[in-house]
């Protein structure tokens, strides 16, 4: 680990396994700035990686439920976990979770609400996550999409 300051490398080791329902280590240094709804690293297990398509808030018949971003947020979040769990997965097993929204400005505005629905899938799980502001996603009335990576460990 060299460039990384003895601080940081304590903090890291010193990191719990598992928690918060995931067998993975969650990795947070306290040479960072105290992270709020994510984690910034995160240690996955020996295990069997799944990646996961991206995930809108798409009904079985492809309609996009809801106009807002929250409603779309929830949906959205529930496909990912529906998709992770046909593939063995369980929602502690969530490593990675890349936001996509056309509207960083209604995300922000809804931190709240969004954290309602993201804690009502995954409790207080928090994997490393990106927000990422884009010009469009390939359903035109779609706000949100989520791409996400679980490791399912090894038993």
């Amino acid at each position: 680990m060299s460039g990384v300051s003895d601080a940081a490398r304590r903090s890291a080791e010193a990191a719990p396994s598992g928690g918060h329902g995931t067998p993975h280590r969650i990795v947070n240094p306290s040479t960072l700035a105290a992270p709020v709804g994510f984690a910034h690293a995160v240690v996955s297990g020996p295990g069997r990686t799944v990646h996961l398509a991206g995930q809108t808030a798409q009904r079985p018949d492809g309609a996009i439920i809801g106009p807002g971003v929250v409603e779309q947020f929830d949906q959205a979040l529930a496909n990912l976990l529906e998709a992770m769990r046909a593939a063995g997965a369980e929602p502690g097993h969530l490593v990675a979770l890349n936001v996509y929204t056309t509207d960083v400005a209604a995300y922000r505005e809804n931190l709240k609400p969004l954290g309602a629905a993201y804690r009502r899938h995954l409790g207080r799980h928090y994997p490393a996550m990106a927000l990422f502001g884009v010009s469009g996603l390939f359903d035109p009335e779609a706000k949100i999409e989520l791409l996400g990576t679980a490791v399912i460990p090894d038993r």
